[in-house]
């Protein structure tokens, strides 16, 4: 019977193998976030998990939250059947984050889009108007809050999506807002947390 003597690359090969199992096993399992004294499980996405029944006493019509820290949207439909997830690009700093309880009041496809005042003292060189397309910051659908100059809007600009990049929206890929656009009716409610 002969002996089997393992070559250089298969003992280097499976050496490295063994080495890296841990960080692999480390990297696949959620890392749990102290928030105040709660503990959140995060996935791999670092999305934290979020349920309805935390934010809201009834789905309503239906029912979104926001979540600046991971900067998700998740939705879920008024009957609990659709539940969906969607990467966001959150606001740029805490002054610009908004935070609480309001509802898509008014939804509009090709929005055209005006600075605010607040916008124009940051940035005295943005244009006073555009109209929609291309460049238009709110991208292909706007739905707007109860609250002033808040919105949740689509991008053109795809780099901005899971950064802080707004000035206090929400903001989707074009094709996610559209998306979006189509399932939450007026009258959906939202809290950004």
């Amino acid at each position: 019977m002969s002996r089997y003597i393992p070559s250089r690359r298969a003992v280097l090969t499976g050496l490295a193998a063994t080495l890296a199992t841990p960080s692999i096993l480390r990297a696949e399992t959620p890392q749990p976030v102290i928030r105040g004294d709660e503990r959140v499980r995060r996935n791999a996405s670092s999305f934290t998990i979020q349920r309805w029944e935390d934010h809201f006493e009834t789905l309503g019509k239906a029912a979104i939250v926001a979540d600046t820290t991971s900067r998700a949207l998740h939705f879920w439909s008024g009957d609990g059947q659709d539940y969906r997830l969607y990467p966001t690009s959150v606001p740029m700093s805490e002054e610009l984050t908004r935070r609480g309880y309001t509802e898509i009041v008014r939804k509009r496809v090709g929005p055209d889009w005006r600075p605010t005042q607040d916008m124009l003292k940051r940035d005295p060189d943005l244009p006073r108007y555009m109209p929609p397309g291309p460049g238009n910051p709110l991208g292909t659908h706007a739905m707007y809050l109860s609250w002033p100059a808040y919105l949740i809007h689509g991008t053109h600009d795809t780099r901005k999506i899971g950064r802080r990049s707004s000035s206090g929206c929400i903001g989707l890929y074009n094709s996610k807002i559209a998306e979006l656009f189509e399932i939450a009716p007026i009258g959906t409610q939202v809290r950004l947390i």
